[in-house]
């Protein structure tokens, strides 16, 4: 689809649906209410609503509530189905609101109870975009080991887990282990760190006991989220105390030390008339686990060789993945003298478990208040809510470097007036204070120089190597069989003694090392000697700015948000809704991330929308707009519009036009991080007369090649234009089916550039160019955040099954492709970091009878998923191909009604099929587990 008939078509769309809000519709009347368990006061999620003798009808949402709109006689009977309940009807008089109807389990199985897409809601059917969900039961019986990774077999989610504490939820390309282009919120909160700009996977987030129920909703979304809504949003809301009251409490224990336990406890509380005015929760949680060690000891990608060894092979080593201080290295081309064999050696550096604290822990505490301010209505009261949030933690973050977090801490307040359905006023804000968090990289550089600059060292690895006259063996060449001077001769016989070379490679590393060469500081402080602790200890406590010239990075940074939303009841329209929203990033790292050393950054944006939705005949019409303003860039507008067609009860046809924009993050605006490879620079102001890395390259080989000078303009937002065609349906009351295509256009696409500051001499050198003295000095590399200067475009492909039978028993399956259709020529890189072929296929059974009784029931499940190697696109270290892997995942559990514990047995990666998700990271195992979970429900 070229981009003129993208334009048109989406265009065509947006006039379609702006056209029918004059287009007059039949009086239609509403009933709506909830559906809950009449024992426990439990929401049914899923139960089957429908008026007698008509077509009218719908399913329950994930907190039980229903809305059936339609031509409707009264008197009628409206009669509910589940799945193990008895059929209930409830006769009505007349159109009613705030209905509640409690229905009994079923003292047998009845077998012609049918399943209509059971856990499928009409609101997801009739979803203009691609949602896939977790309800609770499926969160609490996930085979994964835990609710979070689960996520990873939905369809078109790209998980990626770069350490056991940090695992990341990604949709339709631009994958990485900074999700700026995906949204993640927990009860309408944006659960991001204030100064990354990203979600740090669940380490802020909720514990599996309160989570009511996680939707992922895939592809742009701006119009009613906001900035960053790009690729899709993860909005997860947690249990309701005057709901779900009750305690509850789990232990988790399993390999590599596994440890997690949670308890819940909320209640309610009524007034003098008995009714409900106070409802509180309170949650903690606690994780500890030894973490997966990365230990990649393969060369980087792109890693340079020699004429004699590729860099797998080089006796004199190589800059390795997850060894960090052997980037430094030294090549001697001469084959015929003293430094003969010496070719290419590289420093020995530090092994990353040497420098990273592996011991993961997350503790999390929650605890929240809600008010209703007319307890008389029950439900439908406008409800006050205070709650409080905090989270701590130690683990592995993978970023532009391995980053090793210790003591990372989390504060998130917030305030909310709402009314279901009506409005809600949110206030909250985030605060984060980095601890004692350090980066590992810099840390072996610093321990390292303590002992030998760079230069200091070679000086002594090749003094070792002539001292023992090494060279004179390659000499001489007739002695060893070959012809005098014979360079392949020489080349081959390095290589047919490659084991000697590696020794002696290893005595004069270990010479070098040990501090006896002249020019040498002192010996390399070894791992576990109380030097190397005693200086590791120093620089990690010291920040890693110009004044403390430390590693430990200091980020105090906050962010502020008011947000606000009004539902309007206009005739002949639906889901009319409005909103504005603000926010204030204040970030502080003291020069250690940001360029905030002497003076503070802040940073304020805002926006404003408006949607509303139509239905004519069997189509219903959407359409949404929204603006953005940041502080240093121009105001922006998202607009969407989409069509479904509902022409029964099974079958929905979706197309939809959504866009989205992206402000650059504060690290695109204001990054000064030195990584050791390169800089890492933010973008607000540009930069001029750099040189390209290709033309520096081509200089060094030859100095006739001139340099490639190029400007870098200022960052810009990016945006995302997206064309979506979908169909829904439900087959046989048991197959549900869900298959989508996209394809998005995306304009100032925001990736980097990687050029380099060279510092030309002032002095023509004589006999020489110009340009080339500038080779003669040292270049600065600076990765710098940039726009591309082209437009570019991705497409996708997905399809999900599901099929549930005999009454207890489902199939599923789904596959995604992706695309990224571009190869930009302006070296922006665009790390699209996403297989274009992955698979999940799960087959699953719940709450079955043991025997006659439901006093016990089991369930189980078993996943398998399978992804396509691609390229993972990071920072110069981390940059590399992952290759294809499969995982098995598998768990059943047994639930005990009358004493309300449920165990389950289970592990993910089943095989221990270890593998990278990440270029640079652990290979990640098996987690095989144990669980108990107690969960005794208040009855409402």
């Amino acid at each position: 689809m070229n981009t003129t008939a993208f334009r048109r078509y989406t265009s065509l769309l947006i006039f379609i649906c702006l056209s029918t809000w004059s287009t007059a519709v039949l009086a239609q009347q509403k009933i709506d209410g909830r559906i809950l368990d009449a024992n426990t006061g439990d929401p049914l999620i899923g139960a089957n609503v429908e008026i007698a003798g008509t077509t009218i009808g719908t399913t329950t949402d994930y907190d039980g509530y229903f809305e059936l709109t339609g031509e409707m006689t009264f008197p009628i009977n409206l009669i509910s189905t589940y799945l193990g309940y008895e059929e209930t009807t409830t006769p009505l008089a007349a159109a009613t609101a705030d209905l509640v109807i409690k229905m009994s389990e079923s003292s047998v199985t009845v077998d012609v109870i049918e399943v209509k897409a059971a856990r499928v809601s009409d609101e997801r059917k009739k979803s203009p975009l691609t949602v896939e969900a977790l309800d609770a039961l499926a969160i609490k019986e996930t085979s994964s080991q835990d609710f979070y990774s689960g996520l990873g077999q939905l369809k078109g989610v790209d998980l990626t887990t770069a350490s056991l504490g940090f695992t990341v939820i990604n949709t339709r390309g631009f994958n990485s282990t900074s999700p700026v282009r995906s949204l993640q919120i927990i009860d309408g909160v944006d659960n991001q760190s204030p100064g990354l700009n990203f979600s740090l996977g669940n380490f802020l987030g909720a514990s599996e006991l309160d989570i009511q129920k996680a939707e992922l909703i895939v592809g742009a979304s701006s119009a009613f989220y906001g900035p960053n809504a790009f690729n899709g949003v993860l909005s997860m809301e947690t249990k309701n105390p005057f709901f779900n009251k009750g305690l509850a409490g789990s232990i988790k224990i399993g390999e590599r030390d596994l440890l997690n336990t949670a308890v819940r406890w909320a209640d309610s509380w009524n007034n003098k008339d008995g009714n409900a005015w106070m409802a509180a929760k309170v949650n903690l949680f606690y994780l500890s686990a030894f973490d997966w060690v990365a230990n990649n000891f393969d060369p980087i990608s792109d890693s340079e060789g020699t004429p004699v060894f590729d860099p797998a092979v080089n006796p004199g080593r190589a800059d390795a993945v997850n060894i960090y201080g052997d980037e430094s290295s030294q090549t001697f081309s001469s084959l015929f003298d003293q430094n003969a064999g010496l070719n290419k050696f590289h420093r020995t550096g530090y092994e990353e478990i040497d420098l990273v604290d592996y011991n993961t822990e997350n503790i999390k505490a929650g605890v929240a208040f809600h008010f209703r301010l007319q307890p008389s209505k029950d439900y439908d009261s406008p409800e006050l809510i205070v709650a409080s949030n905090y989270g701590n933690g130690t683990t592995v973050y993978q970023g532009d470097n391995r980053f090793s977090l210790r003591n990372i801490n989390f504060w998130q307040n917030r305030i909310e007036l709402r009314k279901k359905d009506k409005y809600f006023i949110r206030a909250y804000a985030t605060n984060e204070d980095a601890g004692n968090s350090y980066d590992p990289y810099f840390t072996a550089l610093r321990i390292q120089e303590t002992a030998a600059t760079d230069e200091n060292w070679a000086n002594a690895y090749r003094r070792w190597w002539t001292g023992g006259n090494l060279g004179n063996v390659f000499n001489r060449m007739k002695d060893l069989g070959y012809p005098a001077d014979d360079v392949e001769g020489q080349i081959l016989w390095q290589q047919q003694n490659a084991d000697s070379l590696a020794v002696w490679h290893r005595q004069a590393a270990a010479f070098a090392n040990s501090g006896e060469g002249q020019d040498i500081d002192g010996a390399l402080p070894q791992p576990g000697t109380a030097i190397f602790d005693s200086l590791f200890n120093a620089f990690t406590s010291r920040k890693n700015n110009e004044a403390e010239n430390g590693t430990m990075f200091s980020d105090r940074s906050a962010l502020y948000h008011l947000h606000g939303e009004y539902t309007l009841d206009i005739d002949g329209l639906k889901d009319v809704r409005i909103g504005a929203n603000g926010r204030l990033y204040r970030p502080n790292s003291e020069g250690t991330i940001f360029d905030d050393e002497f003076e503070r950054i802040s940073l304020f944006e805002y926006g404003i929308y408006a949607g509303a939705s139509k239905d004519v005949s069997d189509f219903t019409f959407s359409a949404a707009i929204r603006m953005d303003k940041n502080q240093n860039f121009n105001h922006l507008f998202s607009p969407a519009a989409s069509v479904v067609w509902n022409p029964n009860e099974t079958n929905f046809f979706r197309l939809s036009f959504s866009s989205a924009i992206r402000n650059p993050t504060l690290s695109d605006q204001y990054l000064n991080l030195n990584v050791g490879p390169a800089t890492l620079l933010g973008n607000l102001e540009g930069y001029e007369n750099l040189v390209t890395f290709d033309s520096f390259e081509a200089n060094a080989s030859d100095p006739n090649v001139p340099f490639d000078f190029v400007d870098v303009n200022p960052v810009v937002p990016e945006k995302v234009q997206t064309l979506e065609i979908g169909y829904r349906t439900s087959i046989g009351n048991s197959l549900f089916l869900d298959a989508s295509y996209y394809y998005n256009i995306y304009d100032d696409f925001l990736g980097f550039n990687i050029l380099l500051d060279v510092p030309f001499d002032t002095v023509e050198i004589i006999g020489l160019p110009p340009f080339v003295s500038a080779n003669l000095f040292e270049a600065e590399v600076f990765r710098i955040s940039a726009n591309s200067n082209e437009q570019v475009t991705t497409q996708g492909f997905a399809l999900g099954a599901n099929y549930y039978f005999a009454n207890y028993y489902s199939l599923s399956g789904n596959y995604s492709w992706n695309r990224l259709n571009t190869a930009v020529e302006d070296n922006i890189v665009p790390a699209f970091n996403t297989p274009e072929h992955k698979f999940n296929v799960g087959l699953g059974g719940r709450n079955i009878p043991l025997g006659n009784s439901r006093d016990i029931t089991y369930g189980w499940n078993i996943n398998y998923k399978w992804i396509e190697g691609f390229i993972f696109e990071g920072s110069p270290q981390f940059t590399g191909f992952i290759p294809s892997y499969d995982m098995l995942d598998a768990q059943v559990n047994v639930a005990f009604s009358k004493i309300n514990t449920t165990i389950k047995v289970g592990a993910s990666n089943i095989m221990d099929n270890r593998q990278f998700q990440v270029y640079g990271g652990p290979r990640i195992g098996r987690m095989a587990y144990i669980s108990a979970t107690y969960d005794f429900k208040k009855k409402i």
